[in-house]
């Protein structure tokens, strides 16, 4: 699109296009004087036979004058994002002789520059370089675990720059979604932008974005490739990427117009963790497989440690991008155009109260209490997270387990006592005495307050509740019938949010929160109630307001037809939404309960027969009337 507006014949072939754009296009090719000057294609396309045979035509009539790959940094099996199909490509020199061969990419380590060489059999080729340095781009981490909402610091940050154009990249759609629905409700005009969109809507939004409609995209990683929008002034990376190379291919699509930029990576511990899970997940799936996709799994892991490092370190973060693609430069290169350098103290002192939060938060959930009054041997005390399990395992099993602490486990304490014998109650005053002896004796009292980051804030409660109360108002038509007190309700499902993991830290306590918010936007009327009733305490009473409300009884033939109209009233001296219903229920007489004889007496015949005839299992001796009759 781009070389068309600038006069310059070009076209692509991919599977998007109608047959008939395709026809026109190989009609042109195969004329006695193409008019195309460009033709863009994929490599699996060329590795059809069809295809293939198109432009060995083409080359037999000397019309084939260059044969240029882009990313080719995907031929390398050591590359970020190898694709086999590229490796196809190192048969164009045998099949295409004489025709000059041009390989591109900008984020190719020296491993894999020299692997691309030899894959496409290029002897002494001539090698034009420039450095990776980007030096109108300033680069910083910030720290998800610190921080009580990732998402406003973001809405503050894009704020903050005015009108300008930016890409936020997330791991997931979801995320993707939440985000952008986050950022466009406090004044942020920005929209998702992932796979699960269909082919129209996504053209929409590129083409919003392209346009400057939309101020901010918040993609998965996929978003960028082939679009050169030179503007870009902030690339943000709300989850931490797979890769060093990954992640400068990405940041680098800030600045190309050689203005100021930021690069923005918002870093989490549980996003390190569940990435390293994913990588360990496909090395473990491959463990079969051949060696060189060992060899890639091995790496993959071993660029994500990369990526780690660049996070967790408090050297010059352009320094750190510049090494990892074999340039060794001075950190004075950076002159403060990284946070590192420019506020080194603020950057070690953030470092430190990291630490001392994830040494918090691996030691408060070392522990497991079942719920269960009936334990009876060690392995019903205490469990530690498998990751073998993580995959049929509900968030409500899981903990953040270090296995290899030195830390005295309750399974040791339990060793040296005879658990069998106990109450319940013992058990629970001896996990208790465990875990005050940890804190007691092993943690100094200055690392315990730089923990406080991860504790549950009053502040953020608030916010929890309110973003459970916006929901349902949201909601309120569809509940309207059943007036309910949305200030309360909203309450109590915080409360129970908070009550399951108050104790665990604010990463399980937001992720929760957010799958109520979930929950909620999907339930009907009749879930909502039964939770809220489910969930009632002499703390939070009255879920439904003092108004009148409808509550459905049965009717003798079955059907929910009779509606009355009862005052509901709060827990001081009136009745309970429970205790309404059940008079509701007093008031009505109800038809007599059948037996269970009767019951089936009373069914139609034709009925009984089907039902019969379900339970009756064919016979396989019907062949043998006499066997039947010896196995009755």
């Amino acid at each position: 699109m781009a070389l068309k507006a600038k006069g310059i014949a070009a076209e692509y072939l991919s599977s998007t296009q109608t047959a008939q754009v395709k026809s026109k296009i190989y009609e042109d090719i195969e004329s006695g004087k193409p008019s195309l000057r460009l033709l863009y294609v994929t490599p699996e396309l060329i590795a059809t036979s069809g295809f293939m045979s198109k432009l060995t035509k083409i080359h037999a009539r000397a019309l084939l004058n260059l044969i240029a790959i882009d990313e080719a940094h995907c031929i390398s099996t050591w590359g970020h994002d190898f694709r086999p199909s590229y490796r196809k490509l190192s048969s164009l020199r045998n099949r295409l002789p004489g025709i000059p061969l041009l390989a591109l990419t900008a984020t190719a380590v020296p491993k894999v520059q020299k692997d691309v060489i030899e894959s496409l059999s290029l002897h002494n080729p001539l090698v034009l370089k420039s450095s990776f340095n980007r030096p109108n781009i300033y680069y910083e981490v910030r720290y998800k675990d610190l921080m009580d909402d990732p998402y406003a610091d973001l809405c503050n940050f894009l704020k903050s720059h005015g009108d300008i154009c930016g890409i936020v990249y997330c791991l997931e759609r979801t995320t993707c979604d939440d985000l952008a629905s986050h950022l466009s409700k406090h004044g942020v005009t920005c929209a998702a932008y992932h796979a699960g969109l269909n082919s129209k809507l996504r053209s929409s939004i590129l083409d919003d974005w392209i346009s400057a409609k939309t101020q901010v995209v918040v993609a998965t990683v996929a978003f960028g490739m082939g679009i050169d929008r030179k503007d870009v002034r902030i690339v943000c990376h709300f989850n931490i990427p797979k890769s060093m190379e990954a992640f400068y291919q990405e940041s680098g699509r800030a600045g190309r117009d050689q203005l100021p930029s930021r690069s923005l990576l918002y870093y989490g511990v549980d996003d390190r963790k569940r990435m390293e899970f994913i990588l360990g997940t496909a090395k473990n799936n491959r463990s079969r497989s051949s060696s060189l996709q060992d060899d890639t799994s091995k790496k993959s892991l071993a660029d994500f440690r990369q990526m780690v490092e660049y996070c967790e370190n408090s050297g010059c973060r352009r320094k750190k991008i510049l090494e990892s693609f074999g340039e060794q430069v001075p950190a004075s290169l950076c002159g403060k155009t990284c946070d590192a350098c420019k506020d080194p103290h603020l950057v070690s002192k953030y470092l430190g109260e990291l630490t001392s939060a994830c040494t918090f938060r691996n030691h408060s959930s070392r522990i497991f209490i079942s719920s269960s009054a009936n334990l009876h041997d060690e392995e019903q005390i205490s469990e530690f997270w498998s990751r073998d399990e993580e995959a049929s395992g509900s968030e409500e099993d899981i903990s953040d387990a270090d296995e290899n602490s030195d830390v005295d486990s309750p399974k040791n304490m339990f060793k040296s006592r005879s658990v069998t014998n106990s109450s319940l109650h013992d058990r629970i005053e001896l996990l208790q005495r465990a875990e005050e002896s940890y804190y007691r004796n092993d943690l100094p009292d200055k690392q315990v307050h730089k923990m406080d980051k991860n504790n549950i804030t009053e502040a953020l409660r608030e916010a929890g509740k309110q973003r459970l109360l916006n929901t349902m108002k949201q909601k309120q038509q569809k509940l309207d019938v059943l007036r309910i007190d949305y200030e309360a309700s909203a309450r109590t499902l915080e409360n129970e949010c908070h009550k399951k993991y108050g104790k665990s830290g604010k990463s399980f306590y937001l992720s929760q929160l957010a799958s109520t918010v979930r929950w909620i936007s999907t339930a009907n009327s009749e879930e909502l109630v039964n939770r809220l009733n489910s969930s009632q305490s002499p703390g939070c009473s009255a879920m439904i307001a003092k108004s009148d409300c409808s509550l459905p009884s049965v009717s003798p033939s079955g059907g929910k037809s009779i509606v009355t109209d009862e005052n509901l009233h709060d827990s001081s001296g009136s009745e309970t939404p429970l205790r309404a219903l059940q008079h509701a229920s007093e008031d009505k007489k109800l038809p007599p309960i059948p037996s269970f004889s009767d019951f089936i007496n009373s069914r139609n015949p034709n009925d009984n027969k089907n039902l019969k005839s379900r339970k009756q299992p064919p016979s396989r001796d019907h062949k043998n009337p006499d066997k039947r009759v010896r196995n009755q």
